[in-house]
């Protein structure tokens, strides 16, 4: 059964239409990325899920549609965002940020776990818990934006170019820990310009071109796809 089935997606901005009517489906415990150039849509896919943006179509999660609900609706049911820019807080510290992630939950035991939890993913951050967010490197704001949807504990977690702008060393060590919680059963959704790695972590992935999916399958298959390889893996 899908964790999230979405039909004829369409996003807008005034004229400008970034969204074309897009269908596509996460199963539960998947990882599917959706790969493309800068400007095909992808962000803008997972703002109108969020509902950061206004979306029309259909938009089914866990069997409940959500494309009339606000944002902080959405967050309350399970879907977590990891935004482009990472969107810390950066006059909070490090510890403050965790904290407002499970700013909606209630089981305080629980959310302690989980914070060891994300302490043991991310030891960067235990280290630097006291330390204001805005004075971390790129790559450490990285992982303390993907802890922070993580204390939500969500059903579906929303990552939004976890490589961009990171040095390769650190887009390696990001990638293994995204690697992890797929393993730990998370279910992710990953939208990656670099298609290569997308492809290598993911079970299955879209294609998606000037705001329409143009090709899906699993994602060892696409990868050896020679159209996937000419416009996005550099052959």
């Amino acid at each position: 059964m899908s964790l999230l089935r979405v039909r004829g997606l369409k996003v807008a901005y005034g004229g400008i239409q970034a969204v074309r009517g897009i269908d596509f489906e996460v199963e539960q415990g998947e990882l599917v990325c959706l790969i493309g150039a800068n400007g095909a849509g992808k962000s803008s896919t997972l703002k109108g899920l969020m509902g950061l943006v206004k979306p029309h179509g259909e938009i089914s999660f866990a069997g409940e549609r959500l494309q009339h609900l606000p944002t902080h609706a959405i967050a309350a049911r399970g879907m977590a965002l990891v935004p482009e820019g990472r969107g810390i807080f950066g006059r909070m510290t490090v510890a403050e940020n965790l904290d407002m992630g499970a700013y909606l939950r209630t089981d305080p035991n629980a959310v302690r776990a989980d914070l060891a939890h994300a302490y043991g993913l991310f030891p960067r951050l235990a280290e630097r818990r006291k330390q204001l967010a805005g004075t971390l490197s790129g790559g450490e704001q990285q992982m303390l934006a993907i802890a922070r949807a993580l204390m939500g504990r969500p059903r579906l977690l929303l990552l939004d170019e976890p490589s961009m702008g990171l040095a390769p060393l650190m887009v390696g060590k990001i990638y293994e820990t995204i690697a992890a919680i797929a393993a730990d059963g998370v279910t992710i959704l990953l939208v990656e310009q670099n298609a290569n790695l997308a492809l290598q972590v993911s079970q299955r992935a879209y294609v998606m071109e000037s705001g329409e999916i143009t090709l899906t399958g699993g994602s060892a298959e696409l990868a050896k796809d020679a159209q996937v390889r000419a416009a996005y893996l550099g052959d």
